[in-house]
């Protein structure tokens, strides 16, 4: 059975500490239970309560309402709240649940769901994306252990292969657009799911691309824009090159790539601090999403 402490409680689900005590002794919404050395702690069962109990209140119920329902209302409470916000923190939360219990059928649940209604770019940038940031914070705080976190990225890695696959057979939107787009991660840096988006949202616009993945060798970009004409690659990073080493590897591309006609594109953490090209073949981007309306301009 999974423990999890009040301070855990507040990292998932963002209630204050002292808030979900108040809760506690004045409605009664929790029972923690108590270790032998009398330390209380909590079930996943009330973490999914709490994870309810809180969305309804951001709804506009009173906490004094709440009170007096049970685990169903709740649940069709939320089911009938008509209210976008509202049905975004839901799937959030019921993916946190998903994560927690290594339950993959509910992750394709969910995940298939918000497809459904919202495009493949939507459905990224307001559940995934946020999801993964608030991954992010449980990790460092260790409300979730590594295996929890490897678990669901690797889900929403394949979910974002299959949807890739699924745009094989699209064809380009202009005969004229010869670029061909060849998305890398630098060697060590490993954060790939920008990076896989960033390339499921070029083929579904039926652009060109080229999948390199983790880690690329700089000796292979040489070699991709010796086979092709028109390359851009694409790269979000997000540890490396780390910041000392940012201007060699920019200084580098300048050096080699020289004479060739390829096109670099980045964003990411690493290129915070650059506002500016200092190359005729080298842009930078404020953040991912500006990057793809740019390349797909």
């Amino acid at each position: 059975m999974q423990q999890f402490s009040i301070k855990d409680l507040e990292n998932f689900t963002g209630i204050k500490a002292h808030t979900i005590r108040a809760w506690e002794q004045r409605y009664e919404l929790l029972a923690p239970n108590r270790t032998d050395t009398n330390i209380r702690f909590y079930t996943g069962k009330e973490l999914k309560l709490l994870l309810n109990i809180g969305l309804l209140n951001k709804l506009g119920y009173k906490i004094s309402k709440i009170a007096e329902m049970s685990e169903e209302e709740m649940q069709e409470a939320i089911s009938a709240a008509n209210n976008p916000e509202g049905q975004e923190a839901h799937f959030l939360n019921m993916l946190k649940l998903a994560m927690l219990n290594y339950d993959e059928d509910l992750f394709h649940e969910i995940a298939d769901r918000f497809l459904e209604m919202y495009t493949i770019r939507e459905t990224f940038g307001r559940l995934f994306l946020p999801f993964m940031q608030h991954v992010g914070v449980l990790w460092l705080t260790s409300t979730i252990c590594p295996a929890q976190e490897h678990f669901i990225s690797n889900l929403i890695r394949q979910k974002l292969f299959s949807l890739t696959d699924s745009m094989k057979d699209k064809k380009s939107e202009s005969s004229e657009d010869e670029r061909i787009f060849v998305m890398y991660l630098p060697e060590q840096e490993i954060h790939d799911i920008s990076i896989l988006l960033s390339h499921l949202l070029l083929r579904e616009a039926g652009k060109k691309t080229i999948f390199l993945g983790q880690s690329v060798p700089f000796e292979d970009l040489v070699q991709v824009e010796k086979k092709f004409r028109n390359v851009h690659f694409v790269s979000i990073c997000t540890t490396h090159p780390s910041n000392q080493e940012v201007d060699q590897y920019l200084q580098r591309i300048k050096l080699t790539f020289a004479k060739s006609d390829c096109q670099f594109h980045f964003t990411g953490l690493v290129f915070t601090d650059i506002t500016t090209p200092d190359a005729k073949h080298i842009s930078f981007h404020h953040n991912a999403n500006v990057m793809i309306d740019a390349l797909l301009a």
